[in-house]
C-alpha cells in the first residue's frame, strides 16, 4: 500500500513540475507538450515500481511520442528492462536507448 502511495506521489509530483516549464519556442504545441510530459512521468513512475530498474539513475526525456532514456544501468538486464517498460507506456511511438551500462563499483 505505502508503495503504491508513494508511488502516485512521485507521479504527482513530477505532473506538477513539469507543468510549470514553458514549451519551447517552434519545437511543440501545448498540447503536445503536455502529453509528452504525461509520457514520461508514467514511464518514471512505472520504473519506480519495478525492482530490476533504478528510477534514481535513469533519466526520461520524450519528444513527440518518442522517448530518449538516459543514465547509467548496472547491467545490460536493467537497460533492456528500461526500454521495455518505455514500449508498453501508452501514447509512447519510439524509444530511444541512451542508457549507458556501468557495473556497480566493489
Amino acid at each position: 500500500m505505502f508503495n503504491k502511495a508513494a508511488t502516485m506521489l512521485l507521479a504527482m509530483v513530477m505532473v506538477l513540475s513539469v507543468s510549470a516549464c514553458a514549451v519551447f519556442s517552434g519545437q511543440q504545441t501545448t498540447g503536445e507538450y503536455v502529453d509528452d510530459a504525461t509520457i514520461s512521468n508514467r514511464v518514471r513512475a512505472r520504473f519506480v515500481e519495478d525492482s530490476q530498474v533504478s528510477a534514481m539513475r535513469l533519466g526520461v526525456e520524450t519528444m513527440q511520442g518518442t522517448v530518449q532514456l538516459s543514465g547509467f544501468a548496472a547491467n545490460t538486464t536493467e537497460r533492456q528492462r528500461a526500454g521495455d517498460i518505455a514500449r508498453n507506456v501508452p501514447g509512447v511511438k519510439n524509444v530511444r536507448n541512451d542508457v549507458v551500462v556501468r557495473p556497480a563499483k566493489n
